[in-house]
């Protein structure tokens, strides 16, 4: 069963409107999706941290792309000058170009990156806009709120 009926789940909500685009995203598993290994981290109270594991890349050969909610990793190998001059016997350090992308919650923010020893870590935050926290709203007493038309006289007469 490859696809999946979410209507059900709609009738109540609002605002979903994605929903069914992560469905689909949690039920594809791509070929390559190993590749660089990676753990998610979460620091305190709305602070988080992507840890990729991108041994033999530098800082230059690799570029974090932030673009509506997807947080987009790529590494692309630069040319090495010596390659023709380098014997290898074993070569396990896979160094291969790799696209690795991440879905962030319309709170979530990148706020920055580092690369040290081989890893590469993204830091994210969770900021909540305030049109988006709990607020309060007031219950008012006045009927006479309520708009007063012809037909509502004709029956109170």
């Amino acid at each position: 069963m490859r696809g999946f009926d979410i209507s059900p789940l709609l009738r109540s909500s609002i605002g979903f409107e994605n929903l069914n685009r992560l469905v689909e995203l949690a039920g594809r598993v791509e070929p390559g999706d190993a590749y660089p290994p990676y753990n998610i981290e979460k620091l305190g109270d709305g602070a988080y941290r992507i840890q990729m594991a991108v041994a033999g890349f530098g800082r230059h050969e690799l570029d974090i792309t932030v673009q509506e909610n997807m947080l987009i990793v790529v590494g692309q190998a630069a040319p090495e000058a010596d390659a023709k001059e380098r014997l290898f016997l074993h070569r396990g350090i896979a160094k291969r170009a790799f696209e690795r992308r991440f879905q962030l919650a319309d709170t979530i923010k990148v706020t920055g990156a580092g690369f040290e020893n081989g890893l590469l870590n993204i830091e994210l935050v969770r900021e909540i806009p305030e049109h988006k926290k709990p607020r309060r709203v007031e219950i008012s007493a006045a009927v006479d709120a309520l708009p007063v038309t012809d037909e509502t006289h004709l029956a109170a007469e």
